[in-house]
């Protein structure tokens, strides 16, 4: 089971606690989710995004905020759904590529395996939760924006209205503040896994979030990214190439 880089407290989760504000409308929320887009560079830039490399450097804690590590991860991306991913991690080192329907992972044994089951789901829902994907929700048939609260932002499969992502927004710059994913069973009670952003960067007119902190109920991560390049002419052979030392294969940084 893949481990998501992940910040303790659940304390970092009230800022999106939706009970105590009002609620607004679906209306509303297409509107708010619109500002947000134009907000991050506007919906035109960031379709015109066609591949995306982002290089990261995390600390990793444990629930009670312990320190576990340090994870370097390399995300690439071509639109629309073809994904590679490699990390090296104390806990979790893996490559992982997905072409959207079907694909493969390097285990830390360097064991080559097809994604199947809960592994292929992990890259479904990678894609699903791609911030470029997110950013463009008002364009796909299969998402509903709504807003359960003032300043946030819901997104919904149709196909599958228990799987819920909120996103609060800042109330000036109207770029995301925060997010968190509502999962099944029990919505209703406080998210399980989420995001905070700080600091952002502008990269071809798209505004992009340079230091994130990653929470889940398991452990946390503040995470810093090295790198942000977009439209470079990423190539489909080079990320579904397996490495010759079925090692992921980061970019090497200058010192």
């Amino acid at each position: 089971m893949r481990r998501v880089i992940c910040v303790p407290s659940l304390a970092l989760l009230v800022g999106l606690t939706v009970a105590a504000f009002p609620r607004a409308s679906a209306q509303d929320g297409l509107t708010l989710f619109h500002k947000m887009q134009a907000a991050l560079g506007g919906a035109d830039k960031i379709a015109a995004i066609q591949d995306f490399e982002e290089q990261i450097h995390a600390d990793i804690f444990d629930p009670s905020g312990k320190p576990l590590g340090h994870v370097d991860k390399r995300t690439r991306w071509i639109r629309p759904n073809y994904l590679r991913l490699d990390q090296i991690g104390l806990f979790d080192t893996y490559a992982l590529y997905f072409d959207g329907t079907a694909g493969w992972e390097i285990l830390p044994d360097k064991s080559v395996k097809e994604l199947v089951g809960s592994e292929l789901k992990f890259a479904q829902d990678y894609l699903r939760g791609f911030d470029l994907n997110i950013w463009l929700a008002d364009r796909d048939p299969h998402c509903r924006i709504t807003s359960p609260a003032a300043n946030v932002v819901r997104i919904e499969r149709v196909d599958d209205p228990s799987e819920k992502t909120d996103t609060a927004l800042d109330p000036v710059s109207e770029l995301p503040l925060r997010n968190n994913s509502i999962a099944p069973p029990d919505p209703a009670h406080p998210p399980t896994s989420g995001m905070i952003f700080e600091g952002w960067t502008t990269v071809q007119g798209v505004k992009f979030a340079t230091r994130r902190a990653n929470f889940s109920q398991g452990g946390s991560a503040e995470i810093t990214s090295d790198f942000i390049v977009v439209n470079r002419g990423l190539n489909v052979a080079d990320l579904a190439a397996k490495p010759a030392d079925l090692k992921p294969v980061l970019r090497q940084l200058a010192k």
